[in-house]
């Protein structure tokens, strides 16, 4: 079943493992198959040296495990409320990488200080309110999601993907879990750009948003150019 997604979502959390934004086993990435309603996950603490492709889990919209020997991330619950409200997004990723989980725990956005960041993320990461006392004790990992959710009910989840929950650290989304892994490297090399940037200098101003305009729909917009055409003659 999903044998394809299965192959993606394995291949891309090996990446993020590779990539060095997580150790342990801290970290997951997950994918769905929007006609099937159905999404595939990184198995809950299994480590990445000693995981298989076998290990995925499949997953309904609802949390129940359609197919696969072990339990679902413990984050799955987050996966799925953004999937419901993010309908444009196919692959997420999470981490505790180093630098992008400082300002989740400083509370503080990643501030667009420049065009490395403005290539992916059309202005700050955005970092969540806390959570309160009675989120964090009732459904923890769904509150998770609809703090994430509620963040985002003034910005756009494409042009911005990705965000930082307080006190706990990224997650990330693209059109594939490969995507989404890819994001979440940019988001980690942007945050310690950040980081480097306010400590040269405090009170440095974000980017213009006339530079900010050019970076991102350069790369994403109507009329992009960044990057190889596919001839199709060929």
């Amino acid at each position: 079943m999903l044998e394809k997604i299965k192959k993606e979502v394995y291949e891309a959390n090996l990446e993020l493992a590779k990539s060095g934004l997580v150790i342990l086993t801290w970290g997951n990435v997950s994918q769905i198959d929007r006609e099937k309603g159905l999404i595939v996950i990184k198995p809950s603490g299994v480590d990445y040296s000693s995981m298989k492709l076998e290990d995925m889990v499949v997953v309904d919209m609802k949390g129940n495990v359609v197919e696969g020997k072990h339990t679902p991330s413990s984050d799955l619950l987050t996966h799925i409320e953004l999937y419901k409200n993010f309908p444009n997004i196919h692959g997420i990723t999470h981490t505790h990488s180093t630098f992008a989980t400082s300002f989740a725990q400083a509370g503080e956005d990643i501030v667009v200080f420049g065009t490395t960041h403005a290539d992916t993320f059309y202005g700050n990461v955005p970092c969540t309110e806390k959570m309160s006392k009675e989120e964090i004790e009732n459904n923890y990992e769904l509150n998770t999601g609809k703090i994430i959710v509620r963040t985002f009910k003034d910005k756009d989840y494409e042009s911005i993907p990705a965000v930082l929950v307080h006190s706990h650290g990224p997650f990330i989304w693209g059109k594939s879990a490969r995507e989404s892994v890819e994001n979440a490297i940019i988001l980690e090399e942007v945050s310690k750009i950040a980081y480097l940037t306010k400590t040269i200098n405090p009170h440095q101003e974000r980017i213009s948003q006339d530079l900010l305009d050019k970076h991102y729909h350069r790369k994403h917009g109507k009329n992009a150019y960044y990057g190889q055409k596919e001839n199709k003659d060929e």
